[in-house]
């Protein structure tokens, strides 16, 4: 009996991917992506406007937050690109000159995808939980809905589950309202 052994990815196998696909690692598997269609970008720079605004540049809110764009995350073996993530500045006071990050963001948003969804919830949350992320945004655009959970001890708890054109408080920034209108497509 011929057994054969697969050997985990490595870092070099995700920077051999072409430019034109997204590469993460999780339990050493390498999974590739391709780019985000049209509306999931629109909603991940609507809502990346709606935030960095009062969180990161403190217009009409409290300010303290960097906001970042598809940032590349070094946790252990794993290596993970959400499509938002947010630290304080308190636990980050001073933005790093390497080219990803090592500390845990206090905020992750998945904008999910056929192709993604699962991989995002099963695979990337847990790899979260562990690396102790505040809060997870899981945002649906067909359905226009938007999933909020919190980290308490081991486990997520739902701390808001929002859809349609609702203007909301989510947790972590509930200093300011709002507008999930912003991040649809408009209905035809």
């Amino acid at each position: 009996m011929t057994v054969t052994v697969k050997k985990p990815a490595t870092y070099q196998d995700l920077c051999a991917l072409p430019e034109t696909v997204v590469g993460e690692l999780v339990d050493g598997e390498l999974v590739a992506s391709p780019r985000p269609a049209s509306r999931h970008t629109l909603v991940t720079s609507a809502l990346g406007v709606e935030i960095a605004g009062p969180f990161q540049r403190g217009r009409g809110g409290p300010g303290d937050w960097w906001i970042l764009d598809e940032p590349e995350l070094h946790f252990g073996g794993d290596v993970l690109v959400p499509d938002l993530a947010g630290w304080k500045r308190a636990r980050m006071p001073v933005y790093p000159d390497e080219p990803f990050f090592t500390l845990p963001p206090d905020w992750v948003c998945e904008v999910l995808s056929p192709s993604t969804s699962s991989f995002d919830r099963i695979k990337k949350m847990p790899v979260y939980m562990r690396e102790q992320v505040g809060h997870v945004w899981l945002i649906e655009p067909v359905t226009r809905a938007l999933e909020v959970f919190r980290r308490e001890g081991d486990r997520w708890v739902l701390a808001g589950n929002y859809g349609g054109d609702q203007r909301i408080r989510a947790e972590p920034f509930e200093a300011v309202e709002l507008e999930l209108e912003a991040l649809w497509l408009p209905s035809r």
